[in-house]
């Protein structure tokens, strides 16, 4: 008896499992067998996997061949184990080097003329298994760029399955074939959107620059046309940009989401789904794989429902969970996936159908009924969790008022300036901006804020106008105002206004 091994990976949502593939050969009736708990693709792969090998001009043995992914337990999916369980196979007459197999992790799927042809997820494979110690990978040519972005590795972005085997010493001819082309690589440009196009709008701009600095969530409630859209669209340009840690991660989403990577972008993602998206658009999941959702996808970026109220009731609180974890669980028959969920979110509305409700010079032809019932579809325990509510009007003027204009530039300045704060004072935590430190430290640790400071706010709190989770916010927005000020600790004029954007109150 003799085992050839080598390794590929499973992967669970963006965690990825090495899997060993085993391959064992017995002379009994011709078969050839792959056990370990894979799925209906899994299961396709043994004709892929005799037809490449036959038409590469290395025809596996006519006696009963066995292929074992170990983890057995580990449920597998996906056409990306093909290559490794190639190789493996022929392995076991020595065609290929054992030894060189051995420490190599094999990703791709296989055309019948022995092609390799890209898979979505090679990013995060990759990085799961480099982090594991190894460093020599094999991946289809379509896919070469992006396993490149993972550094300290040595990859071969293999054309055919013949080339594979060559790499690892077979003595076969590698034919001169054009490799199987990807999809058209996703460029994500950003806009020429700057903060100093807003007209008009003061307080909302200085609102956006304090969710920007703190990572606070944001909802804008105004009539058609005064700007919510507009304001939104330019939040990614004044965040800072990501470090190498977030934007492997944002990249290893969209890997997983089947677009191609070529680069690491370190602009912070935009998600703008629209508002008639299902829950599983937003969340993600799949019968037989997980792909990543609108909630995933905006992780270490902005998440933005337009219309907010027009959305299917339970689409919107299906953002609670996530909101307060920084992730997002999918269960499945069979497995369970974990996607990360550190994203921003901006809700924009209506005030009601018509659009006209409380809007200075319009007339609402709704009746209070439908009013009511519109706004109802943002629920209480979700704009709980909403850190600044922005009533917007309509501009009245276009002439330049005493306000000075501020172009993304000098926003992004200023908010890279208060994050520097807010990291500074956060040193030796696990928190880096104000939106994610918890309530307790808040309340009573090393820096909470004075009393007699927090009056106004201790009041509000025993009158029932918020709740302490909202009491809980409005003092991390306060010591955002405190950063964006320069100063040490918030005021009470600090906490104030922190209450006045969260609930309209002073």
């Amino acid at each position: 008896m003799r085992v050839s091994r080598t390794w590929a990976v499973a992967l669970t949502g963006l965690r990825g499992e090495l899997v060993e593939v085993e391959a064992d050969i017995t002379a009994q009736t011709p078969e050839f067998k792959i056990i370990g708990l894979g799925d209906k693709a899994l299961g396709e792969a043994q004709r892929r996997v005799m037809n490449a090998c036959e038409n590469s001009d290395m025809r596996l043995p006519d006696r009963r061949v066995t292929v074992n992914l170990s983890p057995a337990g580990l449920p597998k999916q996906g056409t990306g184990f093909d290559v490794a369980i190639a190789v493996a196979s022929l392995a076991i007459d020595g065609f290929v080097l054992p030894e060189s197999l051995a420490r190599t992790v094999h990703i791709g799927e296989l055309g019948l003329d022995g092609r390799l042809r890209p898979v979505p997820g090679v990013l995060p494979a990759v990085h799961a298994a480099a982090s594991r110690g190894f460093e020599r990978f094999v991946v289809p040519h379509a896919n070469l760029a992006e396993a490149e972005l993972v550094p300290g590795i040595e990859v071969l972005g293999a054309v055919s399955l013949a080339q594979v085997a060559r790499w690892h010493g077979a003595d076969v001819e590698v034919p001169d074939i054009e490799p199987v082309p990807g999809d058209a690589i996703a460029v994500r440009r950003a806009e020429p959107l700057d903060l100093a196009e807003i007209v008009g709008q003061p307080a909302a701009v200085e609102a956006l620059i304090a969710a920007a600095a703190g990572g606070h969530h944001l909802l804008m409630s105004g009539p058609p046309g005064a700007g919510k859209t507009m304001l939104a669209r330019r939040l990614p340009g004044i965040l800072p940009p990501l470090d190498d840690e977030a934007a492997l991660e944002v990249a290893s989403l969209r890997s997983l989401a089947g677009e191609r990577i070529a680069a690491l972008d370190r602009t912070p993602p935009f998600e703008a789904p629209h508002h008639s998206a299902s829950i599983a658009a937003l969340v993600g999941g799949g019968s037989r794989t997980a792909r990543p959702g609108a909630i995933a996808r905006a992780s270490r970026g902005v998440l933005f429902v337009d219309e907010a109220a027009e959305a299917p009731a339970g689409v919107l609180d299906a953002l609670r969970q996530p909101l307060e974890q920084g992730r997002i669980e999918i269960h499945r028959a069979g497995f369970r996936a974990e996607f990360p969920a550190r994203f921003q979110l901006l809700l924009a509305t209506n005030p009601c159908p018509c659009g006209e409700y409380g809007v200075r010079g319009g007339t609402c032809t709704c009746a209070p009924s439908v009013v009511r019932r519109y706004l109802a579809k943002l629920s209480g325990p979700l704009l709980d969790r909403i850190d600044i509510d922005l009533r917007l009007q309509r501009v009245s003027s276009t002439r330049p008022d005493d306000a000075p204009v501020v172009s993304t530039a000098q926003a992004r300045t200023r908010v890279k300036a208060a994050r520097d704060r807010a990291a500074a004072r956060l040193q030796g935590t696990p928190w880096r901006v104000n939106a994610e430190v918890p309530g307790a430290w808040l309340r009573q640790g090393p820096r909470a804020i004075r009393p007699e400071t927090r009056r106004t706010l201790e009041a509000a709190l025993q009158r029932g106008a918020i709740t302490l989770r909202g009491y809980d916010r409005i003092l991390r927005l306060a010591w955002t105002l405190a950063d964006l000020g320069g100063r040490d600790e918030p005021s009470a004029a600090d906490v104030g206004q922190a209450l006045f954007l969260k609930k309209g109150v002073s």
